[in-house]
C-alpha cells in the first residue's frame, strides 16, 4: 500500500515539476484547478487516517513531544491547532463510513469534511444532509447548518455555554509577511461586551477620520480602538497597571538615524523586525516598559554574577536570545523557565552562556528524564539521553569546564 502511495507521489511530482498554467485556456485551467482541488481533499483524508494510526501507536511518546499534535505539526510543517484538527478529524472518520467514503472520493475539502464529521458526532442522522449541503452552498453556510444540527442535538444551552467556555482561548502570532494576528473564541456574551467596550472607541475615531477627510475600513477603527483599550484599561481602578514589558534589540546606529541600515537589527523579541518609529513609540508610552538591547551600547554575553537568579541585564538578553523554548522545533512562548546548565548548587555562579530558557514540558524532560539541550546557544535540538549528541557523551567547552 505504502509503495502505491509512494508511486502516485513520485507521478504527481512529475507533473508538477513540468505544469505551466500559462498555456492553458481559463475553462481548462479550471478543469485543472477542480482536478487538484479533488487530489488534494483525498490526499488530505489519507493523512488524516494514517496521522490518527500514528497517533494510536505512541510514537509521540518516544520522540519525546508534548503530544500527538506536535508530533504531527513538527512532521507536516503546520501548527499545533491545525494538527489537533486532523487527528480530530483521522479518528471520527473510522466511525462515520458516509462521510470517509465522500472524503475518500475528493467531494469533500479537508475543512468540509471536518465540519460535518464534527456535527455527525454529535447527530449522526445529520450526515446526509450535511453532505447534500457541501456540494451546493458555500463553507460558511455548511457551517452555519451543522450548528444548528449540533445545537438541536444538545438542547441545553447551559451545558453548551459551559462548554464553550471551558474551550475559550486567545492566541496570537506573526506570519512570514510580519503581519501580526490576533484569534479569540468564547461565549457570544463574552463577545458582546468586549464589542460593547470597542465600539464607542471605534465610532469616535470614525467621526474624527471623517472631519479630517479620512477614510478606512470600519475594521482599522475596530483595531484602533482595541489598541487603545489596551493601553488605557487598568484591572484595579485604585491602581495603575503594572507596564507591559517589551525586548526589543535594535544598533545604535539605526536608532540616531531613523532606520536600519545594512546589516543592522531593529526587532520586537517574539515578534521579528519592526520600523524603528514603533522603538520609539514604544519608548515614549507611559504605559510599557522597554527592555532594549543596543548592540554597540553594552555587551551582555558572558556576564557572570554570583546570585542564582540572573542581573536584570542578563533576564534582558537571556528573553532575547530565546523569545520561544529552545528547544528546537518548540514555538512555546509562554511560562518558560531558567535553566542552569550546570547546577547552580555546584557552581554558585550565574553565567549567561549556561542559562537556557525551556517550557515547562521540556523543563519536565531534562530535570525527570534526562533530556538535554545539544551543545550551543540559541535554539538546538533538545535529545534523549542515548543520543550521541547529548552533553554527557560531549567534552564541556572551557567556560562550562571553568563555572564547573
Amino acid at each position: 500500500m505504502c509503495e502505491r502511495l509512494a508511486a502516485l507521489r513520485a507521478a504527481m511530482a512529475g507533473y508538477a515539476a513540468s505544469f505551466d498554467a500559462s498555456v492553458l485556456l481559463a475553462a481548462d485551467a479550471g478543469l485543472a484547478r477542480d482536478h487538484a482541488a479533488a487530489i488534494e481533499a483525498m490526499a488530505a483524508t489519507v493523512k488524516a487516517l494514517a496521522a490518527a494510526r500514528v497517533a494510536e501507536g505512541g510514537r509521540w511518546k518516544r520522540d519525546g513531544q508534548r503530544s500527538a499534535a506536535h508530533e504531527l505539526a513538527a512532521a507536516t510543517g503546520t501548527t499545533v491547532a491545525e494538527a489537533r484538527d486532523t487527528l480530530a478529524l483521522g479518528r471520527r472518520l473510522e466511525g462515520q463510513p458516509e462521510i470517509s467514503a465522500a472524503a475518500r472520493r475528493g467531494e469533500l475539502s479537508a475543512a468540509q469534511s471536518r465540519v460535518i464529521a464534527d456535527a455527525a458526532g454529535a447527530d449522526p442522522s445529520s450526515a446526509g444532509r450535511l453532505l447534500e449541503r457541501a456540494q451546493g452552498g458555500s463553507l460558511a453556510e455548511l457551517r452555519d447548518e451543522a450548528a444548528r444540527a449540533k445545537a438541536a442535538a444538545h438542547p441545553d444551552l447551559e451545558a453548551r455555554r459551559q462548554s464553550i467556555h471551558a474551550r475559550r482561548c486567545l492566541r496570537d502570532w506573526t506570519d512570514p509577511e510580519g503581519t501580526w494576528h490576533l484569534a479569540a473564541s468564547a461565549n457570544p456574551e463574552d463577545g458582546a461586551e468586549v464589542m460593547a467596550a470597542l465600539r464607542p472607541l471605534a465610532d469616535r475615531m470614525f467621526h474624527e477620520a471623517r472631519r479630517e477627510g479620512r477614510r478606512e475600513p470600519p475594521a482599522a477603527y475596530a483595531f484602533d480602538a482595541l489598541v487603545e483599550l489596551a493601553r488605557s484599561a487598568s484591572p484595579d481602578a485604585r491602581a495603575r497597571p503594572a507596564p507591559l514589558k517589551l525586548l526589543v534589540r535594535v544598533d545604535l546606529d539605526a536608532l540616531v538615524r531613523g532606520y536600519p541600515a545594512d546589516g543592522e537589527t531593529c526587532e520586537l523579541a517574539g515578534y521579528g523586525p519592526v520600523a524603528v518609529s514603533a522603538i520609539r513609540d514604544l519608548m515614549a508610552s507611559r504605559s510599557t516598559f522597554l527592555a532594549a538591547i543596543v548592540t554597540r551600547l553594552k555587551a551582555l554575553v558572558g556576564v557572570a554574577h554570583l546570585g542564582r537568579r540572573p542581573t536584570a541585564h542578563q533576564q534582558s538578553a537571556l528573553e532575547w536570545l530565546y523569545p520561544s523554548c529552545a528547544a528546537e522545533g518548540c514555538a512555546a512562548q509562554g511560562h518558560l523557565e531558567r535553566d542552569h546548565r550546570v547546577d547552580w548548587a555546584r557552581s554558585h555562579v550565574t553565567v549567561l552562556d549556561l542559562l537556557d530558557l525551556l517550557c515547562p514540558h521540556h523543563h519536565r524532560l531534562k530535570t525527570t528524564e534526562g533530556w538535554a539541550l545539544v551543545a550551543g546557544t540559541g535554539k538546538r535540538p533538545f535529545v534523549p539521553p542515548d543520543d550521541p549528541r547529548h552533553p554527557r557523551y560531549q567534552r564541556p567547552p572551557p567556560a562550562q569546564r571553568g563555572a564547573a
